[in-house]
């Protein structure tokens, strides 16, 4: 029992708090930025979105597109462009914006990603582009005048492949 003791003194001191936290060679992995936190749905039942995606009247989008998702050719980040969240919003010089809609809509299903419906001008004169993609992914792209520009936001449902 004497030798045992010290044996198991060093083991739990070894694998305690105050032990190493990883193996040598592997890099440390950052904790997140932020936690998820649990969001009500219609039904009452509490669901937790992840810190990269944020909820909005349209349903859960994530917070960006991937790389190589769908753009107008010449637009320029417009990121302070709205307080809304979404997932992509850019500019373009003044331009047509049903002729805008037409070749976003052209650029997405290249993309494979179907049209569901393109709705326009509404009132403002803005389009809503409603594409789908595999496995319920919902993308919607709204193209709105906004004086000399166009602004394009874009809202990539959370079912959608991880941006």
């Amino acid at each position: 029992m004497t030798v045992a003791l010290p044996i198991l003194v060093l083991l739990l001191t070894a694998c305690g708090p105050t032990g190493p936290t990883t193996s040598p060679g592997i890099a440390d992995t950052p904790a997140p930025t932020s936690m998820p936190s649990p969001v009500a749905t219609e039904s009452g039942v509490s669901v937790v979105i992840p810190a990269d995606q944020t909820e909005t009247g349209w349903g859960t989008i994530w917070d960006s597109v991937p790389a190589g998702f769908p753009r107008y050719p010449g637009s320029t980040t417009a990121d302070d462009a709205t307080a809304a969240p979404v997932s992509d919003v850019y500019a373009i010089p003044a331009g047509d914006p049903a002729q805008i809609a037409g070749v976003l809509q052209a650029l997405m299903e290249t993309a494979t990603y179907s049209t569901e419906g393109l709705s326009g001008p509404l009132e403002d004169g803005s389009y809503v582009l409603d594409s789908v993609g595999d496995g319920g992914c919902r993308i919607q792209t709204t193209i709105a005048p906004q004086g000399g520009l166009t602004l394009v936001t874009v809202l990539y449902g959370a079912d959608c492949p991880a941006a």
